[in-house]
């Protein structure tokens, strides 16, 4: 059984036991967290569609851990102006453990 939710405002597919890193959200470690926009289900047998969200349906997780990505670097330059900037920047993240899916 796996899921598509949208959190962060991008989309993921999540199964149960497995987990997922997705952008950050006031929880922290060890609590729980609750996605209720949830795109599709799919179970062993059926395709559930929402258009967009499927109504009743939640995916429930725990949070393992907080941390930041790697970093990203930005580099600005004007040729012959002497104009040079770098700056880097970590996008923080939150790694979750999907417990259950439900309808």
């Amino acid at each position: 059984m796996y899921a598509i939710i949208a959190t962060g405002g991008k989309q993921y597919r999540v199964e149960e036991g497995r987990f997922v890193d997705v952008e950050l959200l006031p929880q922290a470690e060890g609590e729980a967290v609750e996605f209720d926009q949830v795109l599709m289900v799919h179970d062993e047998e059926k395709l559930h569609v929402g258009s967009p969200i499927l109504s009743g349906a939640k995916v429930t997780g725990m949070v393992l851990k907080l941390g930041k990505a790697k970093k990203v670097i930005i580099y600005k330059m004007r040729p012959k102006k002497h104009y040079r900037r770098k700056r880097g920047h970590r996008q923080p993240f939150m790694r979750v453990m999907i417990e259950k899916i439900s309808l």
